[in-house]
């Protein structure tokens, strides 16, 4: 089943600058894709696009094969912006957690148990009497995407999630976006960071600095093709640097690892 399936998206700013122009994505249900580029590229305005947060210029989206309307399927779709303010609002952290799901005419029973349930994932449980101004970084990271979660969307838009927060906050969001996965919640991250990309997607679409498609494909084809990186101004990741012009280049420092062990 389709997810999202974006077709000729274009969007402007007041300035007239174009941020997204004639962009075409297809999500498959169950798919990491991610969304890859240069700062400057469009890639949050256009994870917005296809979350639904702002309308295009011209263009469409459509959710799940049913509906252009992003409001009626917000049950099953969540976006998780670069601010964790956005999403942390209410006097507690609970609350916070509790907002979206208390939406869904549920019980308190039930929006309770969810609640728990994510804040036991992203290790909140000390956290969740706390107002969320609070928190550190990291933690109201990890907050704002429970608040997200709590709602058990069947796809979640990430925009940099991992971006400003310490290593152990990184790890313990990819862990979880790991698990997300393999429960089959259909994932879309924006990034310009190649180093993340082998762990967060196993597709990319790649932006130039225009914020039109250059490529789209596997990530380990996308990601060893030094020279398209270059030429939308990113840095291909380390490891494939060093392992450049051999075959069956590793992507992250864990395959180095076990290439050069064996």
């Amino acid at each position: 089943m389709t997810a999202i399936e974006a077709t000729g998206l274009r969007y402007a700013y007041p300035d007239g600058t174009l941020a997204v122009d004639g962009v075409d994505v297809t999500v498959e249900a169950g798919e990491r894709v991610a969304l890859l580029g240069p700062n400057g590229a469009g890639k949050s305005t256009l994870l917005q696009l296809l979350g639904g947060l702002v309308d295009p210029d011209a263009g469409t989206v459509r959710y799940f094969g049913e509906t252009t309307d992003a409001d009626a399927v917000r049950d099953r779709l969540s976006v998780l912006t670069q601010n964790p303010a956005d999403y942390l609002f209410n006097p507690t952290v609970r609350e916070d957690l509790a907002y979206g799901p208390s939406q869904q005419d549920l019980s308190a029973v039930e929006v309770d148990r969810r609640v728990e349930r994510v804040a036991d994932q992203l290790d909140l449980g000390d956290l969740l009497s706390k107002p969320p101004f609070r928190l550190s970084g990291g933690e109201q990271r990890r907050a704002a995407l429970a608040s997200a979660l709590t709602v058990e969307p069947a796809v979640l838009l990430l925009d940099e999630p991992v971006s400003n927060v310490d290593a152990a906050n990184r790890a313990e969001i990819l862990s979880l976006l790991s698990a997300l996965s393999a429960d089959g919640v259909t994932l879309v991250t924006s990034t310009p960071d190649t180093e993340l990309v082998p762990h967060v997607a196993d597709r990319v679409v790649l932006l130039d600095a225009a914020g039109e498609v250059a490529a789209t494909g596997p990530t380990r084809e996308i990601l060893t093709d030094t020279d398209l990186l270059t030429d939308c101004d990113l840095r291909p990741p380390q490891v494939v640097r060093l392992f450049d012009g051999r075959e069956d280049v590793p992507l992250t420092v864990a395959e180095a690892r076990a290439r050069l062990g064996d």
